[in-house]
């Protein structure tokens, strides 16, 4: 039995009062205003042009305030429409300039004066109505006569009392629409007043059965069942309507998720992951001009919120420039933190840096002059963290074992300089016995040569990231001198013993391959550079594969050796290397790499400048094609392609000698081709899939989905529960 969650109707408005309306009789608009005024409507409608501000020649009559009621316009007693009065109080602001020569030229100069002064005002009020898909703009012509008017004062803020207003009838607006009302002179005086009303819909008015186009509105439920949410439109079995979900954006259309036209009583069932607080219903009859009434029940729905969080990306565009994806507006605020190897929490940097509002779907900028894997996005909602990336990962590697320096400047050229550790930021030089204080010294020398690369500056300081790897090498390698020290010892005794000699040897050869294992396969990975967002999808994958017992090279983190040795010297090096310690090629097929490898299969040479410097994948064909011709390339070589951009019966037949998967639906078996031959299966091999197919899945909805349409697992996928039609 489904428990009772939201009980709402199409034609439950805002306010739960239910109003009752005068009725006004007759097609026309009208106006009237309070006594000792006069006014007149404008026979048509006017363009909505409000104009600059102007300075005021003298008292004018301007709007102060706007009120609104709702009536009926009927034709006849049961055929009738919802109408917006509104009543503009009206003010008199300014007053007449007393001439600087009045007391010289005596009655000469009031004679002047006292004309316009005896004369009434006059105004142009103009009221500007919107209400999707209406727009329309009247005018209202109002005088005051000069009995009411006190000239020779300013009365900048004093209504005319009960005799100041004036009255318009009717704007007719669609039930449950929200209407936003303007009012300014012509000529415009002062800053235009607006009003918001929201009208209501059937269920909210005492009359609806005045209104035709509430008859046929079918009437819904919500409720909940577990994990689902069902939505009960209870109709009759001959009634024909239509049933919308969308995304309700607060900038631009709203973003339609799902649409059906259905006949009879239904249950559309939705999935919980599917809620989000901007997730809307539209239903409406099938017929002529008929009312499409809106409601969006998961507004504050805590599972529809959480949902928002789970489905929002941040997508890096540029070094600087980034964004953040969800399918709601949210109010969030975001800054750079700085992340090290180990597991520490990621280290906010305000400040220096500050805190940035975020709007979903708008570019943004950090004032950042390098990238570096290090770095991460923080987004924050209500003072809780709810989204972190390390967004220059996918394209510069994995984390790095460096340490962030804050540089201070003050004034007099003063500067201070601290490291970024979990403990806190520790002052260089510095006698405490953290890590960043024992190697301040070289950090120190190491930032005046130039060996730091600079992230951030500005007037108030700057940020750097000094590498630690040499230390790291220098420490350990004194460990490896204590080490074979001790082996060569090891060694003379055991040579004493000839018994035990071969024993030794045989527990050494077995040392040195689990060493080996543990130390990780070797792995080149070769790409056909598409396009920028295909080379951010190899980083992702590059960087994933990382996170296993694997040493990945790929030529998208070594572009400074690539330029130096150029692409083939590079290759060619880095493959040698690679199979010479036993490694794998693997081959990422994409539609550009197809082209290429018929291309050289076709012609045998590659047509000079048809390249640029850093494509690694044409230079290496050159060396890669005899591998396979000659019969060495299977168990040095696997070939890889993602699902939705190349089938593997596109790869050349040559190429399919060895493995070709499809990532990541066969990721298990890549993973497995990518172990060391001998090595046993891993009964972590499907955790490990898991991993890697978690890490790159941002990376593929970012390729395949671009900002701005819906991505997978993020749209609205209602299925027909019992009871369901087959509307068309």
């Amino acid at each position: 039995m489904p428990v009772p969650w939201f009980l709402l109707s199409l034609a439950l408005g805002r306010s739960p009062v239910v109003l009752s309306l005068e009725r006004l009789v007759g097609p026309q608009d009208a106006t009237h205003c309070s006594p000792g005024l006069s006014c007149r409507l404008w026979d048509s409608d006017i363009l909505c042009l409000p104009g600059d501000i102007v300075p005021a020649p003298g008292p004018v009559l301007a709007p102060t305030h706007l009120q609104t009621e709702l009536v009926l316009r009927c034709q006849k007693e049961t055929d009738c429409d919802l109408c917006l009065r509104v009543a503009v109080h009206l003010a008199v602001h300014g007053h007449w300039e007393e001439p600087e020569d009045e007391e010289k030229f005596g009655g000469a100069a009031d004679s002047g004066v006292e004309e316009p002064r005896n004369a009434s005002l006059q105004a142009q009020v103009v009221l500007s109505f919107q209400a999707y898909p209406t727009a329309r703009c009247v005018l209202l012509e109002v005088q005051v006569p000069a009995a009411l008017v006190q000239f020779g004062q300013s009365v900048p803020s004093s209504p005319l009392s009960s005799q100041g207003s004036v009255v318009y009838d009717c704007f007719e607006a669609a039930l449950g629409s929200e209407v936003r009302i303007w009012s300014y002179t012509q000529p415009r005086y002062e800053k235009e007043l607006n009003h918001t009303q929201q009208l209501p819909d059937c269920r909210g008015l005492e009359v609806w059965n005045s209104i035709p186009s509430c008859w046929a509105l079918p009437w819904l439920n919500v409720s909940a069942d577990g994990d689902n949410v069902h939505l009960v439109l209870n109709v009759s079995e001959e009634q024909h309507f239509g049933l919308s979900l969308y995304w309700n954006q607060v900038q631009g259309p709203p973003k339609p998720r799902w649409h059906k036209n259905l006949t009879g009583p239904q249950i559309i069932t939705l999935n919980h992951t599917d809620l989000v607080p901007c997730l809307c219903i539209q239903v409406w009859p099938l017929e002529p001009d008929s009312v499409r009434t809106n409601i969006c029940p998961f507004r504050e729905d805590p599972r529809a919120h959480q949902n928002l969080w789970q489905a929002a990306r941040l997508q890096l565009l540029t070094l600087q420039s980034w964004l953040l994806d969800a399918p709601c507006s949210l109010p969030a605020e975001a800054a750079l933190c700085w992340r090290a190897p180990g597991g520490d929490p990621c280290q906010p940097l305000v400040p220096p840096l500050s805190w940035e509002n975020v709007t979903v779907d708008k570019v943004l900028e950090f004032p950042l002059l390098k990238g570096h894997p290090n770095l991460c996005v923080q987004v924050n909602s209500s003072e809780k963290l709810q989204l972190q990336e390390c967004l220059w990962a996918d394209s510069l590697g994995p984390l790095k074992d460096d340490v962030l320096l804050l540089e201070t400047r003050g004034p007099q050229d003063n500067r201070s300089l601290c490291a970024l550790e979990p403990s806190g930021c520790t002052s260089l030089p510095s006698k405490a016995s953290t890590r960043a204080a024992r190697l301040g010294e070289y950090l120190l020398q190491d930032l005046q040569s130039g060996q730091c690369l600079q992230l951030w500056d500005d007037d108030l300081g700057a940020l750097w990231a000094c590498p630690m790897d040499k230390y790291i090498h220098k420490r350990w390698a004194l460990v490896w001198l204590a080490c074979l020290l001790f082996a060569a010892a090891l060694s003379l005794i055991l040579l004493l013993k000839k018994d035990h000699a071969k024993g030794w040897l045989r527990l050494l050869k077995q040392d040195v391959r689990s060493g080996a294992a543990a130390r990780g396969r070797a792995a080149l990975l070769l790409y056909s550079a598409d396009d920028s967002g295909f080379e951010r999808l190899v980083g992702a994958l590059a960087s994933a594969l990382c996170q296993l017992p694997l040493r990945v090279a790929v030529d998208l983190w070594s572009r400074r050796e690539l330029s130096a040795q150029g692409p083939v010297a590079w290759f060619h090096a880095q493959r040698r290397q690679t199979l010479q310690e036993g490694g794998v090629v693997v081959l990422l097929f994409s539609p550009g790499a197809v082209a290429l490898c018929s291309e050289w299969l076709q012609d045998g040479v590659s047509g000079p400048g048809a390249h640029g410097p850093h494509d690694a994948f044409r230079a290496s064909l050159s060396c890669v094609l005899p591998d396979f011709l000659q019969g060495r390339a299977p168990g040095s070589y696997v070939g890889a392609c993602f699902d939705r951009l190349l089938h593997p019966d596109a790869v050349p037949a040559l190429f399919r000698t060895v493995p070709v998967f499809t990532l990541p639906s066969q990721l298990p078996d890549f993973l497995g081709a990518l172990q060391q031959p001998r090595a046993p299966r891993s009964g972590r091999l499907q955790e490990r899939a898991e991993q890697v197919s978690r890490a790159l899945q941002p990376a593929l909805d970012s390729y395949f989905h671009p900002p701005g349409t819906p991505a997978p697992g993020r749209g609205v996928g209602p299925g027909a529960g019992p009871g369901a039609g087959d509307g068309t």
